[in-house]
């Protein structure tokens, strides 16, 4: 029962992603593809200077039901909270909130976001091409 509530969600984020489009204003942007299903995210921040909180959120891409759902999730999780809050959420947090075993191609389906996230907050990695 819970398994199928939880498929239920990850396509309610699909059909109707939160947060999704452009962002003006945005402070801070990073992308990533998953070349094994052809998912693109590009997440973007608009982070306040003296409080450090993120004030706005959004993601724009296209991807599978587990990336779009993932990443929608996302943008609701870190709306609202200080860069160093974001910086402490982990992998094993973000694959929790889709609340399904996942295969491991999947899981890199599921990070998508998170990894573009990541290269939004450490703009250094994404030149280096970590």
């Amino acid at each position: 029962m819970a398994y199928d509530m939880y498929q239920e969600v990850i396509l309610q984020h699909y059909r109707s992603p939160r947060n999704f489009g452009a962002l003006e204003g945005a402070t801070l942007q990073g992308e990533e593809s998953n070349p094994l299903c052809g998912d693109h995210i590009t997440m973007r921040l608009r982070v306040d200077p003296s409080t450090k909180k993120i004030d706005a959120v959004k993601f724009e891409g296209d991807g599978c039901a587990i990336s779009v759902a993932s990443a929608s999730m996302l943008t609701e999780k870190v709306a609202g909270l200080t860069v160093d809050e974001v910086g402490r959420l982990g992998r094993d947090e973000v694959l929790g909130w889709l609340g399904i075993p996942l295969s491991p191609v999947r899981v890199k389906c599921a990070l998508t976001g998170f990894s573009a996230l990541g290269r939004a907050l450490h703009p250094e990695l994404a030149r280096a091409g970590a």
